[in-house]
Formats: structure tokens, sequence, C-alpha cells
């Protein structure tokens, strides 16, 4: 299977896990799907200063730039495989 085919089905089972992961790890699974999805972030975070969920997500995000869309859909296929398993 391809890469990107890899990654659509590992988008399609993050949302059918019997567990909500922790807010750490839902931070790393929406960070490497940006990273993926989108590449590096070209915003300069939240425009609202007290919309903090906006603002971790952003921080999280931004700490992935560089990393090429491949490596993060990599890593989050990695991620959601290990979430499945450990399930």
């Amino acid at each position: 299977m391809e890469l990107q085919e890899l990654f659509q089905q590992a988008t399609i089972n993050s949302k059918t896990l019997s567990e909500k992961p922790d807010n750490e790890t839902l931070l790393k699974l929406y960070s490497l799907f940006k990273q993926a999805s989108e590449g590096d972030t070209q915003e300069e975070g939240p425009s609202n200063p007290f919309d903090f969920v906006a603002k971790f997500k952003y921080e999280a995000w931004a700490k992935l730039k560089g990393i090429s869309k491949e490596d993060a859909m990599q890593a989050y296929i990695n991620l959601v495989n290990e979430l499945k398993s450990n399930q």
C-alpha cells in the first residue's frame, strides 16, 4: 500500500479508537496530521490570546517545522497503529 493510502486509512482508524487518547497524544495526532497534510505552518499563531486550545494546537504544529510531509505521515501512521494495538 502506498504511504498516502496508509495515511488515509490511519486517519479513518484514528476516529474509531475505543478510548479517547490523553490531551498530549491528541495534540501529537493533530500536529502530525497538519504537518502531513499542509506542511509547515504559515500562520503567526491564533489571533485570540485567550484561546488556549488554539494556542496549544498551533504550538504543537509549529514544533514540527521542517519535517517533511512524508515523515509526518509515517509518524502519524505509527502513532495511530500504536494506539490501536494498545486498546
